[in-house]
């Protein structure tokens, strides 16, 4: 069965990745980050993202997420997401097992959140018998494949900041999501505090990186890497792979490869009569199929049943996809 549609993580690490992971495998380095590939990845990510940015290389995705936010977090502070969200649908419940702290999941149309989404939850700010909000935490790209444009980070950012509330951004996919958009890195993350930057989607071996984008918040960062298990001791072979990833462009090639894929497989399944249901913005496609497409799809192709009830079909396109992929795809339908 070709499970390449399942998801991006199927996909293999790109060559130049693994190249910079051979080179750093020469010779000693100082351990826990003291090395020259953290320091050049840091240097790299300042450049991308602004001279102030710190940067904590971390080993997953959820160790990512669960260390932005569980930095900033009391046990009595409440994490504010949509109910798609990675972190209250597919994290095991990390970010409440580690901090202590309460996840309130929002109904959205698109994975997107808005001001007028989250107002409802500020309510009796102070009053001692509620988890008091602390962090707004949104996706980019988000799980249903939208994203959000520079107005709306604008309009998220100004809301949470004449709110007291931080704003992280789950970027998993930010790659995909200032491919898709024309935006830069930068521009992708606007308005953030803390971003999770993803690069094992987007054809790292493993590894992702914390961001802090305002450093004032960054105090307690170190230490919570430690007690959550995420400071790679080896920290080279981690950085090593952001720095070709970085300063060559390859997140940019994988990622417009990756979104060409999936347009490409949105526009198949549009002329054959398939209904999309969300913008595809990134690498995602969501399709309506009926009962015998999925059937005689399933027989060839593994993807995931988003939603059984209406026959929502998820299909992620990994960077190595290619226009034959697509077209033995759609032959089946």
């Amino acid at each position: 069965m070709n499970i390449l549609f399942l998801s991006d993580n199927t996909s293999p690490a790109d060559p130049r990745v693994l190249k910079a992971v051979e080179d750093a495998n020469i010779g000693y380095a100082k351990s826990y980050g003291n090395d020259i590939w953290t320091a050049e990845a840091d240097r790299l990510f300042k450049q991308e993202f602004g001279s102030d940015t710190l940067y904590f290389p971390v080993l997953t995705g959820t160790g990512a997420n669960v260390i932005s936010v569980g930095s900033v977090l009391s046990p009595f502070h409440s994490v504010l997401c949509a109910e798609t969200a990675h972190i209250a649908c597919d994290e095991c419940g990390a970010v409440e097992r580690f901090t202590g702290s309460r996840l309130v999941t929002i109904s959205t149309p698109d994975g997107k959140l808005t001001p007028e989404m989250l107002a409802p939850f500020l309510r009796n700010p102070g009053f001692e018998h509620h988890s008091q909000p602390k962090v707004v935490s949104i996706s980019q790209t988000t799980e249903t494949g939208t994203a959000y444009s520079a107005d709306e980070l604008a309009e998220m950012s100004d809301f949470a900041r004449s709110n007291k509330l931080i704003l992280h951004i789950d970027g998993s996919r930010i790659a995909n999501c200032a491919a898709g958009s024309s935006m830069s890195l930068k521009q992708a993350a606007k308005g953030a505090d803390i971003v999770s930057f993803g690069g094992t989607k987007n054809g790292m071996l493993m590894g992702e990186a914390v961001l802090f984008l305002n450093p004032e918040l960054a105090e307690s960062v170190k230490y919570v890497r430690k007690q959550y298990g995420q400071l790679f001791s080896k920290m080279r072979y981690v950085s090593a792979q952001f720095i070709p990833y970085l300063r060559d462009g390859i997140w940019l090639e994988n990622a417009d490869s990756a979104n060409s894929t999936a347009r490409m497989l949105a526009d198949g399944f549009s002329s054959k009569g398939i209904a999309i249901k969300y913008p595809v913005k990134g690498n995602a496609v969501f399709a309506h199929l009926s009962d015998e497409q999925i059937k005689r799809l399933s027989e060839e192709f593994a993807f995931y049943v988003w939603d059984e009830s209406e026959n929502l079909c998820r299909f992620v396109c990994p960077y190595t996809a290619s226009k034959a992929d697509v077209d033995g795809l759609l032959t089946l339908i």
